[in-house]
């Protein structure tokens, strides 16, 4: 039994691992209706990032900053992001196409506020 939790607590460590979990709060009305202020978003590299995905990219113009925007096209290793609310959005369309490298992680789920939490589409 001891072995089959070890093997358990490993295989969850490797996955935590790989997939780099990381949790990201969300600031600004860039992504409204999807997202709101407040909502707090579990992100992980766990594939590479396709059009339709929301992900959390750093700032090419601070990059202490992430972002966090809608994938609308992917050119290999660039992706063109953008908000929800194009009126609220700094996005590619003012700094241009992102570095596929600079996705911090595509977001898996929201978990709080509990009343909107589950997945984001």
């Amino acid at each position: 039994m001891a072995a089959a939790v070890a093997a358990g607590i490993g295989a969850g460590a490797v996955l935590a691992a790989r997939w780099q979990p990381r949790r990201v709060s969300v600031e600004g009305r860039s992504m409204v209706p999807t997202l709101l202020p407040g909502d707090r978003l579990m992100v992980a590299r766990h594939r590479r990032p396709r059009p339709g995905d929301v992900v959390a990219v750093r700032d090419p113009r601070r990059r202490s900053r992430l972002l966090v925007k809608r994938v609308a096209a992917v050119d290999g290793d660039r992706l063109d992001v953008r908000g929800d609310d194009p009126d609220a959005s700094t996005d590619s369309r003012a700094f241009g196409w992102v570095p596929a490298a600079d996705v911090v992680g595509i977001v898996v789920r929201r978990y709080a506020p509990a009343s909107r939490a589950g997945p984001v589409r």
